[in-house]
């Protein structure tokens, strides 16, 4: 884990401080609030594209200036919390616009301006989902994205300056037939790293394995969560059947890994009835994801990170009837160690 004081010297500088705060909205995608990480994961991303690192960069930015024209909360901007859900989108309409899903292919000028508008409007919906579960201490998590590409996605269907490419349809189960799948280690090793590359929709196994790492440069624990829940991912995957080509896309692991990192450590303790808790969680993302891709097919729009919201939405949800589980709240939450850390001081006293 990084020093506190380098991780932090730049959080208030008057000239890195901006840069700082950016860089943390990359990582807080992963829930690493750490400009350090943030670097690492921007980097496996320029690893597998210029184009989705540009696009990436370009949306925390304008997401952040948002926040910072409406004056925001200052310790939220400076933590990057109005940041990751811009980085994901701008990502998102640059991959479901492009031929070359892969790298994505440079934005026009419209797709530019699109790209603006939406980071903005996900910055414009953050303290709409703090009003709804904040009273509950549940954070929004990546909605206002997921909520805004379907809503940008779904628009471009009825114009003619910006393409969609085929890849604006969902991957489920109903595409695929046949006999049981053949897997082999390839199946494993591509599910489990492509898994967490695709949190960032990177088709691209070191990019994957170098988010892994940047994730582990601020906690041990909540990359262990990400493998772990990547791991899951797959075994069901394999243990039900599932197209062998899906579980290689990492399409099985993303959600799995948002979720291990989320209910892991992150949010409630890390108890053992928390990591039997988080299990379950995993294991239910997994299937939501693919149930998930049958609802939305009708309509043409990826499932996202969907499955990882509202899965741990009613889990944080129904933590209250589970005195065993101790819940972090989203204004407390720092890494799994510093929270159990914390409740064990507690508990002392």
């Amino acid at each position: 884990m990084a020093p506190a004081a380098f991780q932090d010297q730049f959080r208030d500088h008057p000239t890195f401080g901006f840069v700082d705060w950016v860089l943390r909205g990359i990582g807080q995608v992963v829930f690493q609030n750490n400009p350090v990480s943030g670097a690492v994961i921007l980097a496996g991303i320029f690893y597998n594209s210029w184009i989705y690192g540009t696009v990436c960069l370009f949306g925390t930015i304008v997401s952040t200036v948002t926040a910072l024209f409406f004056r925001a909360d200052k310790g939220m901007i400076k933590d990057g919390l109005f940041g990751f859900n811009g980085a994901l989108i701008a990502i998102a309409l640059v991959a479901y616009t492009s031929q070359n899903f892969t790298t994505g292919n440079m934005p026009n000028w419209h797709l530019w301006l699109y790209i603006v508008l939406s980071a903005a409007f996900t910055t414009v919906t953050m303290p709409a989902f703090g009003a709804l579960f904040g009273p509950h201490k549940v954070p929004g998590l990546t909605m206002p994205f997921v909520l805004a590409t379907w809503f940008f996605l779904g628009a471009l269907l009825q114009f003619s300056t910006i393409d969609v490419s085929n890849a604006l349809k969902p991957t489920s189960p109903s595409d695929f037939s046949g006999p049981r799948p053949e897997y082999t280690w390839i199946t494993w090793f591509h599910g489990i790293t492509m898994g967490i590359g695709e949190i960032f929709f990177q088709d691209n196994w070191v990019t994957g394995i170098v988010i892994l790492m940047g994730i582990a440069v601020n906690t041990r624990i909540g990359a262990l969560m990400a493998l772990i829940g990547s791991t899951l991912a797959v075994g069901v995957a394999v243990l039900y059947g599932a197209h062998d080509a899906t579980i290689r896309d990492g399409l099985f692991g993303y959600n799995a890994a948002l979720t291990a990192m989320a209910l892991g450590g992150t949010f409630l303790v890390l108890n053992i009835p928390g990591f039997i808790y988080t299990v379950i969680g995993v294991i239910v993302s997994a299937r939501v994801w693919a149930s998930l891709g049958i609802f939305l097919e009708p309509s043409g729009m990826p499932v996202l990170t969907s499955a990882f919201v509202f899965v741990t939405w009613l889990m944080l949800l129904a933590r209250n009837g589970f005195p065993s589980l101790i819940l972090v709240a989203p204004a407390d939450a720092t890494t799994p160690e510093d929270n159990l850390a914390r409740y064990r001081a507690a508990q002392k006293k």
